[in-house]
């Protein structure tokens, strides 16, 4: 989900993500070196069989469905493209009947190819792929493949081959702020310049997730702010983080502990959540490199616990103990 159309009235049900993606090639915002590529391709008519992946929300699937939509005509479309996503059964019988069937069935009126978008590819079984690779190279006159993944290394190297290869990484802020900026005055929605940033920033480069934040934020507070976000989101606040480091840093381990767990339980906050956003602070705040070490290898530690399963309460007294052992190394080098 790159880019934005404007919405129609029908639409006005729509989630802001279908509402808003890019109907055309010329729609999308990101990976323009990517997009020339593929128009050269179809200007030229010698589209391969292309393989996009990279993080969610990057604009994957829009791209694709927008080179089917200026392939092909409105009328055609249904008859010469076949979608399968990965809520579908793709396992190999898919692959040996509907797939087969379509790339393997020419078209007497209508010129040029058909097109398999197999989005979420890398949720195939390891045979559906491998029966994948004969049927790919067999109906390659009449037939395209695209296959859309996040995870490139579950695609197997035999398919990888057979496909040009395009990843999309995740979208840069002065890309993102254009287009929200854009689906906020067509939506009349009231936002200030931290909510913008806050968007931004939780988003991570994912298209989709910030019109999702956006929107829900938007229906659930009125006035979209930083506070708003990441309250809609149950993200801590930048606020907050600062005054558990500060309890953890210099207020003895019973204070800290009764703090922070009345804030987390005021606030509802996860502590893996918690933890994340410390982790970025102990990178700024100016540690001994000893110290740092020692303070991030328990951390890693309490992650990979907190990802066990193990109580929150425990591995919240471990982060505090750990913290307050970086106290004293600290003092003790001083």
């Amino acid at each position: 989900m790159t880019s934005v159309s404007k919405g129609s009235g029908h639409s006005r049900n729509l989630p802001w993500v279908e509402k808003y993606r890019p109907q055309t090639l010329d729609d999308l915002i990101s990976h323009q070196d990517i997009l020339s590529t593929i128009q050269k391709f179809i200007s030229e008519d010698k589209l391969p069989h292309l393989l996009l992946y990279g993080p969610p929300g990057t604009g994957k699937t829009s791209t694709i469905l927008a080179c089917a939509k200026q392939l092909y005509k409105d009328k055609e479309f249904n008859s010469m493209v076949l979608e399968l996503n990965a809520s579908d059964d793709r396992g190999i019988d898919i692959v040996r009947g509907p797939i087969l069937n379509f790339a393997s069935t020419r078209t007497i009126f209508k010129k040029g190819f058909k097109l398999v978008i197999l989005d979420e590819a890398d949720a195939m079984t390891q045979d559906a792929q491998n029966a994948l690779r004969r049927v790919i190279e067999k109906f390659t006159e009449n037939t395209r493949f695209c296959l859309i993944c996040n995870y490139l290394s579950k695609i197997i190297p035999a398919l990888q081959s057979r496909c040009t290869r395009f990843r999309f990484g995740p979208l840069s802020s002065d890309l993102m702020v254009p287009r929200l900026e854009h689906v906020v005055q067509q939506e009349s929605v009231d936002i200030r310049e931290d909510g913008m940033k806050a968007l931004v920033t939780l988003s991570n480069g994912d298209m989709r997730r910030a019109l999702n934040m956006l929107q829900s934020t938007n229906m659930a507070f009125g006035q979209v702010t930083e506070d708003s976000v990441y309250t809609c989101t149950g993200h801590p606040l930048r606020c907050d983080i600062a005054n558990i480091l500060d309890w953890m840093l210099n207020k003895d381990f019973t204070s800290a502990y009764k703090k922070i767990m009345e804030l987390k339980t005021l606030k509802g906050l996860a502590l893996h959540d918690i933890l994340t956003e410390v982790h970025l602070y102990v990178h700024r705040v100016d540690f001994p490199a000893p110290v740092r070490m020692h303070l991030l290898i328990k951390m890693a530690d309490i992650e990979y616990r907190l990802a066990s399963g193990t109580s929150e309460k425990i591995q919240l007294s471990s982060l505090i103990a750990a913290f307050q052992v970086t106290r004293d190394m600290i003092v003790a080098e001083a």
